[in-house]
């Protein structure tokens, strides 16, 4: 895919490389400054002795990835961004678990959507646990039951919006509750629903039926083989399940564009700005060549204008 989730791209070629502080004449005032933001935005905590008697704090941000306490505000950073609200359960925040387990691990942070895991309670304890047929946490039981939904046919709508937003950002407005709404696959055709449930490579209903269907036995989820097979999803991909369709999401250039505004949001609390084109251009091509969520973070918060 080469579409882009927004009508400019910042993704410029080319920019100014990256200004280091390294070799400047020390300036201890703002060395200080420097080391109470990175250390509140890592860790949310004040800058112990070492980093406040660093010459050049920026360069202490690898350690700022490896503590423990970023490790734990991150974690909580991104299962924010990827639910509305927090879990009834712990477990049914597997987003929170699994990205934990990611940054702990060094893994690349493509695993926390595809890799081989799946988040569950054992030995009455939620855990991240080895799974062959793990898909992130796309796959854990509890997650799924999560965002199973209530459509009246078992179609999993909210768990192919989840999907969706979580890898890439794209974000929809439900009206479900509006007065008047046919909410059947019939009225999910309707002129002023279909854009978002048929049309677009975003297409809700399309991209669920190649999802699991939800069943109830009594009070019981279960899930059920996709029926109705091979389908052209993401701007012309045959796509048969779950997996194909993840995969084909984080190869895209939307996921990265997507990594690099997470980035942005965790270190500065907003979106990228246009005047930061370059930075986040550098963040993409960090991100692409080694793959980990850290080497994100260190594009941005290792420039030199994050301590100005």
């Amino acid at each position: 895919m080469t579409h882009r989730l927004v009508l400019f791209s910042l993704l410029a070629a080319g920019g100014a490389q990256a200004q280091s502080s390294v070799g400047a004449p020390v300036d201890p005032q703002r060395a200080e400054r420097c080391a109470v933001r990175l250390a509140v935005a890592f860790t949310g905590k004040s800058p112990d002795a070492a980093l406040l008697g660093t010459a050049d704090p920026q360069t202490q941000v690898s350690a700022l990835l490896a503590n423990t306490a970023f490790i734990e505000r991150f974690s909580r950073f991104i299962n924010a961004q990827f639910n509305s609200e927090p879990g009834a359960t712990s477990q049914e925040d597997a987003a929170y678990h699994l990205t934990k387990y990611v940054l702990t691990n060094a893994k690349p942070w493509t695993e926390l959507f595809v890799g081989p895991y799946k988040v569950d309670v054992a030995g009455g304890q939620v855990q991240v646990q080895d799974d062959p047929n793990g898909l992130g946490y796309f796959r854990s039981p509890p997650w799924l039951k999560r965002y199973a939904g209530n459509e009246e046919n078992g179609i999993k709508l909210s768990t192919a919006y989840r999907i969706l937003n979580n890898t890439t950002g794209v974000k929809l407005i439900p009206s479900v509750n509006a007065a008047g709404v046919d909410v059947s696959a019939n009225g999910r055709e309707a002129a002023g629903c279909r854009g978002c449930h048929y049309d677009g490579w975003f297409a809700l209903d399309r991209i669920a039926s190649v999802l699991t269907k939800k069943v109830m036995n009594g009070n019981t989820v279960t899930f059920e083989a996709p029926t109705a097979g091979p389908q052209e999803l993401l701007d012309g991909q045959t796509i048969s399940n779950d997996k194909e369709l993840v995969e084909a999401l984080v190869a895209s250039s939307n996921f990265e564009f997507h990594t690099c505004r997470l980035a942005f949001k965790f270190l500065y609390g907003r979106n990228e700005l246009s005047c930061e084109g370059p930075i986040f251009d550098r963040c993409v091509d960090a991100f692409r060549a080694e793959k980990t969520i850290q080497s994100a973070l260190l594009a941005v918060a290792g420039d030199a204008s994050f301590c100005r």
